[in-house]
């Protein structure tokens, strides 16, 4: 007889208990699968924001003159960002940007949204990278370059952060290196008189020049503030922006300048504008620490004659004032800029070359 084996008994009593145990099974199975589904949908649905924002980044630029290229666009960061890769980029500002053209060229340009800040797009330029504007041209490269804004497809970015380490930048006199910089920006093109339209804030450390000098190579701290204020004016022509833009009360406000260089500390603050001709004008306020040191260096280095240095050390001392907090004495001086002429304490230092703006020949 073929072997057989009795069922096994399960009374009725015990049914309702199994069947809980069926569909934990079954969710244990499926939530996994249930939540790479969603995983999958939300980047899908990221991919095309990312797409989105960049397409309606990139047609508004041509339609102000700007010519866009690069190769094939690659989609990847599944499941935890999703990225637009694009090879060989370039772009070519419109016809007025800057005196001469604007051009900028990368070897990748990367742009992410990592989950779940999905509200952030982050924009990550890569590989060796040029500059030009005007006549002079920089070739940069960085182990890191990237800025976050926010993800909002056909609106222009409010505002956002940036930050580089170790730049590296090409110069004709050597080879200029920032181990770090950070910075962000504000912008409202909505702005009217006396409202900022934009303000941008750099911070760098430890900037190694491309020469030494009497106060040496690096220079410890950079720190600026800037802010435009006045209305945005719109059209391609320059000239008639810039003319709006001074009508309009616009001020180009350096609302803070820190440099620490050496034993030399400069600090300072100043508003400029145009005048009549569209030309800068302004005036600010310069604090100098370390004058002395400064001077020491300078004669030491040839720069000044010895006897020079020593009558200026004089008057410095003489001019100084107690720093803040108990700091270092500080000299501080006012600057004027009025028809291309540069004044400390109402004594002339020299002209600025004069501003030459596109499609007009006739500048002073």
């Amino acid at each position: 007889m073929p072997p057989w084996r009795e069922p096994v008994y399960t009374p009725p009593e015990m049914l309702p208990l199994l069947a809980p145990r069926r569909w934990w099974l079954l969710a244990l199975i499926a939530l996994p699968l249930l939540a790479a589904l969603a995983q999958t949908l939300v980047w899908r649905w990221t991919s095309s924001q990312v797409d989105s924002a960049f397409m309606a980044w990139a047609e508004a630029r041509r339609a102000q003159g700007w010519a866009i290229s690069h190769g094939p666009p690659e989609h990847g960061g599944w499941p935890f960002a999703a990225t637009l890769h694009l090879p060989e980029v370039r772009f070519i500002g419109a016809a007025g940007t800057v005196p001469g053209g604007l051009e900028w060229t990368a070897e990748t340009l990367t742009l992410r949204v990592a989950f779940p800040r999905l509200g952030e797009l982050e924009i990550e330029a890569g590989g060796f990278q040029r500059l030009r504007l005007g006549d002079s041209e920089a070739p940069f490269i960085a182990d890191r370059m990237v800025a976050v804004v926010p993800l909002e497809p056909g609106v222009p970015p409010r505002d956002g952060r940036f930050s580089t380490d170790r730049l590296r930048i090409g110069l004709p006199g050597g080879a200029l290196e920032i181990r770090n910089t950070s910075g962000r920006f504000e912008a409202r093109m909505s702005a009217t008189e006396a409202e900022p339209a934009l303000v941008v804030a750099v911070e760098s450390r430890d900037i190694l020049l491309p020469a030494t000098s009497p106060l040496g190579r690096s220079i410890s701290l950079l720190q600026t503030e800037l802010a435009m204020t006045g209305p945005v004016p719109g059209g391609r022509q320059p000239v008639r922006r810039a003319e709006t833009w001074r009508d309009g009360g616009g001020t180009l406000d350096l609302r803070a300048l820190t440099i620490r260089w050496g034993a030399v500390g400069l600090e300072g603050a100043a508003t400029l504008a145009l005048d009549e001709r569209l030309q800068p004008m302004g005036a600010g306020t310069l604090r100098l620490t370390g004058a002395a040191e400064a001077l020491a260096a300078l004669a030491e280095a040839g720069w000044i004659a010895p006897r020079v240095a020593l009558a200026a050390q004089a008057m410095a001392s003489f001019v100084a004032r107690p720093g803040t907090d108990g700091g270092p004495p500080q000299i501080e001086v006012p600057l004027t800029l009025d028809n291309r002429t540069i004044a400390v304490s109402r004594i002339p230092l020299g002209r600025v070359p004069p501003l030459a703006w596109p499609g007009e020949s006739d500048q002073p």
